[in-house]
């Protein structure tokens, strides 16, 4: 079942003619990573980061750009799996605004050890929330 969440495009997200400058998306879609992770996975990234000292940085992410988005918007979010692998997670975000597209963006989030650097499997306990969608 994809996960969804919404953000509304402030201020801060756009540029002088008031749409979303492109790298602010990039901030709105780790914020919804978070918030999976936290309200599906079961690991906040408090959890994660300074707890476990492991995190999911992105190791691969291409976005398509369907239309602007502007001050005052509220934006819908659907974040689904794509794959799980052993150390990493293929996931799409769909972004949309009144039922219209506005963006779609397949990322790769790898689970890493955060002293070493290097990655890990998987833990089972977080494994088992990876629900694969077709």
């Amino acid at each position: 079942m994809p996960f969804t969440t919404q953000r509304k495009v402030r201020f801060q997200h756009c540029d002088p003619a008031g749409i979303v400058f492109y790298p602010r998306y990039y901030e709105m879609l780790n914020s919804v990573v978070e918030d999976y992770f936290a309200e599906v996975v079961g690991h906040d990234f408090n959890r994660l980061h300074v707890t476990s000292r492991t995190g999911v940085p992105t190791a691969r992410i291409e976005t398509d750009f369907h239309a602007p988005s502007r001050l005052g918007e509220t934006l819908d979010f659907e974040l689904t799996i794509r794959d799980v692998g052993r150390t990493s997670l293929a996931i799409r975000t769909t972004v949309h605004c009144g039922g219209k597209p506005r963006l779609t963006c397949d990322a790769t989030l790898v689970f890493v050890d955060l002293d070493s650097g290097r990655p890990l499997p998987w833990p089972e306990a977080m494994r088992c929330h990876f629900a694969i969608e077709s």
